[in-house]
């Protein structure tokens, strides 16, 4: 593993409040910089300065250098390469993610926010061709930097790792990379937030969608063994895995922004990994048991997806920047940094949470202590519902509860840790206590 520093041409971190709204500006500059690169592609030059894979992550180091410099070393810049083949890099290729990390007074709790730097055009092995992936994914990595440079003017409980992979296009590489790292380091992930495909509104056949950002989230747990997946058979909370409780503590934080920060957008919770047969570089870290999800437009638009430039029949294909919506790419960039702010600020999530309450009217609740709570929410809710409905706040030294007339047939419960500022964890699912 090595840490590189490129000497490029920065945007330079604006003087703001503790939390300043994200600037569509800043964002289109971050775009156009991009896609001044002609071609991102995965096996694209990593020597030329001005064009390819290579400079492009340059670039993104040197912006995380520039918002680590503004705040007094806060952001590292770290690089993680390892060397992958397949069929779509027959030959090997060497993936490399450029981090910036930002460490918190808990290091090894960590929040992950990520977007992938390469692009394509029609033929996936094409590595010279322009493929200016402005959407595709040039709007995440500037989201990405964006957050950061917010997010660094505060300190926060855990480590936020600010993630821009590549070969996504390949096969998932560079979430891989990241996701086995965070394995081998011993990271508590609290969450992971991919952002992929997240700048337009207009959509394909000319359809406008800017009311809400779809956010996809596993309910089958692809971490799941047999046995695990037959004792959730019994137990329920296919809807309540860590990726789902992710995905609708997401929409629960869009819902109080005011305006000026991504108020008014709504979190469409797509209850599925990902779109329809396709994936992203959420997947990798679901694999692994980490709570993950991605954001999406609310209406993709196919023509400007892996395309060559060109005009057929009249109807012009390519990723350009011209189809972006950059005020709504800074109202998803906002609900971003506050759902990243809840998560780095509350502790971690109980480990484990059990039930016990067959044959009875009340259900005994239990769940493992977690270092730094200040108090636990117990959450309930009626099995015919998908949201909480009730809840009962109790203090750090609490491990357990009885749920009075609350029976476990016909119930639904699960626990989340708080901060003594009230900020809550993601809400962990309760189900059989083991037998004894």
């Amino acid at each position: 593993m090595r840490i590189f520093l490129a000497a490029l041409p920065l945007l330079l971190a604006v003087p703001a409040g503790a939390r300043d709204a994200p600037s569509p500006a800043r964002l289109k500059a971050s775009v156009g910089a991009l896609v001044g690169f002609g071609t991102r592609h995965t096996l694209s030059t990593v020597t030329d300065p001005k064009r390819g894979i290579g400079a492009a992550r340059d670039w993104a180091a040197a912006q995380f250098d520039a918002i680590g410099r503004a705040c007094r070393g806060c952001i590292a810049v770290e690089r993680i390469e390892r060397s992958f083949t397949g069929p779509r890099a027959p030959g090997g290729v060497i993936v490399q993610n450029v981090l910036g990390i930002q460490k918190g007074r808990n290091p090894g709790r960590v929040v992950i926010v990520g977007a992938h730097i390469d692009s394509r055009v029609t033929d996936v092995m094409d590595a010279t061709s322009d493929a200016p992936g402005a959407n595709d994914d040039a709007s995440g990595v500037a989201l990405v930097l964006e957050a950061a440079r917010i997010l660094s003017k505060q300190q926060f409980d855990a480590t936020i790792v600010y993630a821009v992979f590549s070969a996504e296009e390949q096969g998932l590489w560079g979430a891989t990379l990241l996701a086995d790292t965070a394995k081998a380091r011993g990271w508590t992930i609290s969450a992971m937030l991919n952002n992929d495909i997240v700048g337009n509104t207009l959509g394909q056949g000319g359809k406008r969608e800017a009311r809400w950002v779809r956010v996809f989230s596993e309910g089958i747990r692809a971490s799941e063994d047999g046995a695990a997946q037959l004792k959730r058979r019994g137990d329920g909370g296919e809807d309540d895995g860590p990726s789902r409780a992710l995905a609708k503590a997401i929409d629960g934080v869009a819902g109080t922004l005011p305006a000026r920060d991504g108020g008014g957008l709504d979190v469409f919770l797509d209850r599925r990994p990902d779109r329809f047969g396709r994936g992203g570089d959420h997947e990798p870290f679901l694999k692994l048991g980490y709570p993950a999800v991605r954001f999406s437009v609310a209406n993709e638009n196919w023509d400007a997806q892996h395309q060559d430039l060109r005009t057929d029949n009249g109807v012009v294909y390519g990723d350009t920047i011209d189809r972006m919506d950059f005020a709504y790419l800074a109202k998803v960039t906002a609900i971003n940094v506050a759902a990243i702010t809840r998560f780095a600020t509350a502790p971690a999530a109980p480990a484990e949470a059990s039930l016990v309450g067959d044959l009875s009217r009340d259900t005994q609740v239990s769940w493992s202590a977690v270092p730094g709570a200040a108090g636990y929410r117990i959450h309930w809710r009626r099995n015919d519902s998908a949201e909480w409905s009730a809840s009962r706040d109790l203090p750090g030294n609490s491990t357990a509860t009885t749920l009075v007339q609350v029976p476990v047939d016909d119930h639904f419960v699960g626990v989340s840790s708080l901060a003594a500022d009230g900020s809550e964890s993601l809400v962990t699912f309760a189900g059989r206590a083991p037998r004894r």
